[in-house]
């Protein structure tokens, strides 16, 4: 972080105009009257969101579609869109920009790419088009940016790949139900009360971290696509040696997510059965060494596994499993994690009731 400050620091001081000059609250007069007829004509009822931006890069106008888009993220007219959307870009980027408006590189004319974020808002993938508001103007002074959302586009294929390899998983192990939607929704508001908590030992969690575990944490036993059939069905308890290797589904599920952009998804795989007090597995890791995410995992997976019959053990009640919980505090579970459950277990009872196995 300190180095992307250094470098925004650098970039400030190569644009000149902008170095000495201070933002008006309010878009001027001049400002508005300049780029009146621009707005009504073309960009007021666009779908797209559109910014009009001036040669010292100042935004002059965005249209309502532009407002409502980066609601949550920044706030727009009359302030300078290297300000706003610096480190929504990458740095030769904001200087192509600057040379595009500048110099007329590419007849004044740049497209790429930006990633807009948030602590409040999960991030934003969109194309970016800057091009003269007047296109046979030899000396533009206005430019147009349009934005086009592509955030869907770009997270579909990819979750739908790691998808398809949950169900695959699913199918050896046909026991289960719908316990994986039910942890990810689990894991979801857990950390949703942790975002609202406001504590700052987690102030990691921002709305691309809930974002992500609600996906992610149902992928958590993805490595049991490897583990033998005859182990994974079997009707009553494991022997040692099939609990071995039943184990190495952590293992087996971090190789697969391991190719995953977000190192979240191999985390949970690998490391949501390790235990607070260092009597898990795979690699007996103890307290805050359990990456947050598995740790806020771990207790979604064994608060659904013990409201959940199977061919080896009854069904528990919600109050029952509550205290089971409160039990493993400080062992089992990371015990600040097991307060914030108390305090909205009926949460995670309403998730269990309004989705169970059919």
């Amino acid at each position: 972080m300190a180095d992307e400050q250094i470098e925004l620091q650098e970039l400030d001081d190569d644009l000149e105009p902008l170095e000495v000059l201070e933002l008006d609250e309010e878009p001027s007069s001049e400002i508005a009257q300049k780029c009146s007829s621009t707005e009504s004509s073309l960009f007021s009822n666009s779908i797209f969101p559109v910014l009009l931006v001036d040669r010292m890069m100042k935004i002059l106008y965005a249209n309502k579609a532009c407002e409502n888009f980066f609601t949550g993220f920044f706030e727009l007219a009359g302030n300078y869109f290297i300000d706003v959307f610096g480190r929504a870009f990458e740095m030769e980027d904001i200087r192509a920009i600057r040379e595009t408006i500048r110099e007329g590189t590419n007849g004044y004319s740049w497209k790429g790419v930006a990633k807009i974020k948030s602590r409040n808002v999960a991030t934003v993938q969109t194309r970016v088009h800057l091009f003269p508001a007047e296109l046979d103007s030899k000396d533009p002074m206005e430019f147009v940016v349009l934005f086009d959302d592509v955030t869907e586009e770009h997270n579909r294929p990819l979750r739908s790949v790691f998808m398809s390899l949950l169900e695959a998983s699913k199918l050896k192990d046909n026991d289960t139900g719908k316990h994986i939607v039910r942890v990810s929704y689990y894991a979801k508001r857990l950390s949703e009360e942790l975002f609202r908590g406001k504590n700052p030992k987690y102030n990691r969690i921002d709305a691309d971290f809930i974002d992500n575990i609600g996906f992610l944490a149902s992928m958590h036993d993805v490595g049991k696509i490897g583990t033998p059939d005859d182990i994974l069905n079997k009707q009553g308890p494991l022997a040692d040696w099939e609990w071995t290797l039943m184990r190495e589904h952590t293992k087996n599920g971090a190789f697969i997510l391991s190719t995953y952009p977000n190192p979240m998804a191999k985390e949970i795989a690998l490391s949501h059965h390790e235990r607070w007090d260092g009597s898990g597995y795979p690699y007996q890791l103890s307290g805050e060494m359990i990456p947050l995410a598995a740790r806020i995992t771990t207790i979604s997976d064994v608060y659904d596994a013990l409201r959940m019959e199977r061919s080896y053990k009854p069904a528990l009640a919600h109050d029952v499993t509550v205290q089971k919980m409160l039990e493993g505090k400080e062992s089992h579970f990371d015990p600040f994690l097991v307060d914030v459950f108390t305090g909205i277990h009926k949460d995670f009872e309403n998730i269990f009731d309004s989705n169970k196995d059919e």
